[in-house]
């Protein structure tokens, strides 16, 4: 059990495939619209149980339990060597 207090993550469908605008293009129109969420966990849960979490700044949300103390792996991509030497002036 993941104890109350803890830093997770949730997840929630906010639209399900049905419910999507038409024009929603052909490769995302089959799944649902789902928001990831993180808090500190209001009551004790596992992986998979339905929770609720309070944000930083302090809003009660309700979701499936989908991580315990989560990180930040977002990134920038991968380097594109052409756009190095970009604002050097000539340097380089």
């Amino acid at each position: 059990m993941i104890p109350n207090g803890s830093w997770v993550e949730i997840e929630k469908i906010i639209l399900s495939p049905e419910e999507r605008a038409p024009q929603t293009p052909e490769d995302t129109k089959c799944t649902p619209y789902k928001l990831r969420l993180s808090g500190f966990l209001v009551s004790e849960g596992k992986i998979g149980d339905k929770v609720k979490i309070k944000t930083l700044i302090g809003r009660e949300m309700e979701g499936t339990l989908i991580k315990n103390n989560p990180g930040y792996d977002h990134s920038f991509g991968e380097t594109v060597q052409e756009l190095l030497h970009i604002g050097l002036g000539g340097e380089a």
